[in-house]
């Protein structure tokens, strides 16, 4: 069987724009297939409609086609609530509107789609009817905002339109995304730990297993693939050490204890966080483990809706370990998918699963929607390895991270010791009083 590339590694490109400007007939014409309906019936598109494909030079895309915003209604008002969640995951924003037509629903789009920072290409459909108006197109040519003129039912200028998708394209989007081949060199080898437990996938394994090994293929490299029952007959039956040992973090402190020091060893969620994440950012919150007191709430998100089982990793085994760490009971909060509270407050810490079925665009949004609130966000495997009193091994292979690591450690044992030292001022001088 051949796995078909995730949504994950894929560029998301979401078409946005008010309703029956040509956003499904535009998406049916570059994929020539009839993803999306089609009416004169103004909302005929409601949840996001998503379509992958293999759109040369680019490679693997998802196209988005979204509800318009300018929709009415309680109804309307939930649709573009789903629209502006497709923004957050979107590389290439496609904004649709008619030839010569500029309204304050194009203006809040674009506005909106800058200040996520990400690319947009203005789709001027139905030119059949009107041409732009040379205005516009001067301000386009002006604020160099790449543009289209086009008939998406006839398929005129769609080709032209594919093109400058490629131009306005992230530079990144043309590079392959590396997992493990900078970690393993030519002719070295990984050993992969994958338990087969009540989470993992029948018949088959997780995406990003599956992703590593080929990863690892393409850089020369070869991998040894074991359950964590054979990790140390693995390793007991190689000549030569392997350059590294990755684990699914869920037996983190079993893979660490057979692991001989000399080998490097981290967790596939840690990759998951230099890969769609900041690794960086996400290492330096796993230490505000340190100030989490019994009592505190804590939001554990995952970005799948999987169906929880016993010895859950995020339900059951985090909260144990993170509870012990503390001394006491800690209160847990879990959302699922694209559930997220937007008033962030509440919370002293954020642990977010590797997100392995989103692409990097969506991670650093919720990473950036934590860090404009003060809350920091870590991910599963990193607390977890801080949990285990492990993180500092565990980031031995990215140097980068483990520098940030010691440096938040530092300053938190820093902050620890004048607090105390203020505790045992104030006691002093009540013994004088």
């Amino acid at each position: 069987m051949i796995l078909a590339t995730s949504k994950g590694f894929r560029l998301h490109i979401g078409f946005f724009g008010r309703r029956n400007v040509g956003k499904s007939s535009l998406l049916n014409a570059i994929t020539q297939q009839k993803v999306s309906i089609v009416s004169e019936v103004a909302g005929t598109t409601t949840d996001p409609v998503e379509k992958p494909m293999e759109l040369l030079p680019l490679g693997p895309v998802l196209f988005v086609d979204t509800a318009g915003v300018d929709d009415v209604g309680a109804l309307g008002a939930q649709r573009i609530e789903k629209t502006r969640l497709a923004i957050k995951r979107t590389d290439i924003g496609v904004l649709v509107t008619e030839s010569g037509v500029w309204t304050e629903f194009e203006e809040k789009l674009l506005t909106e789609l800058r200040s996520h920072g990400i690319p947009v290409l203005v789709a001027l459909n139905k030119a059949d009817l009107r041409s732009a108006s040379p205005d516009q197109l001067a301000r386009f040519e002006q604020e160099k905002l790449p543009y289209a003129e086009l008939v998406a039912t006839t398929g005129q200028g769609v080709d032209a339109f594919r093109a400058r998708l490629w131009e306005v394209a992230p530079v990144e989007a043309a590079e392959q995304q590396v997992i493990l081949r900078d970690l393993v060199g030519r002719d070295e080898t990984a050993v992969l730990v994958m338990p087969f437990d009540k989470e993992a996938p029948k018949g088959r394994i997780k995406q990003l297993q599956a992703q590593s090994i080929r990863d690892l293929l393409d850089g020369e490299a070869s991998c040894v693939v074991v359950k964590d029952a054979g990790l140390q007959k693995a390793l007991d039956n190689l000549k030569t050490p392997p350059r590294i040992v990755v684990t699914d973090a869920a037996v983190f402190e079993q893979v660490a204890r057979i692991t001989p020091n000399s080998i490097p060893l981290t967790a596939f969620s840690i990759l998951l966080s230099r890969l769609k994440g900041d690794l960086v950012a996400q290492t330096r919150a796993a230490v505000a483990v340190d100030s989490l007191r019994p009592g505190d709430k804590v939001l554990v998100a995952e970005s799948c809706t999987h169906h929880p089982v016993e010895e859950d990793i995020g339900r059951v085994k985090i909260p144990r370990w993170l509870n012990q760490y503390v001394g006491g009971e800690l209160e847990f909060t879990t959302v699922k998918g694209r559930d997220f509270p937007q008033d962030l407050s509440p919370y002293k810490l954020v642990i977010h699963c590797g997100a392995c079925m989103w692409n990097r665009r969506e991670m650093l949004t919720r990473i950036g929607e934590c860090q404009s609130q003060d809350v920091p966000i870590t991910n599963y495997g990193l607390v977890i390895a801080y949990a285990l009193g492990i993180l500092d091994r565990a980031l031995e292979p990215f140097p980068e991270a483990l520098a940030a690591y010691k440096e938040a450690r530092q300053a938190r044992l820093e902050s620890a010791a004048v607090y105390s030292e203020s505790q045992l001022n104030e006691s002093s001088m009540s013994l004088f009083n």
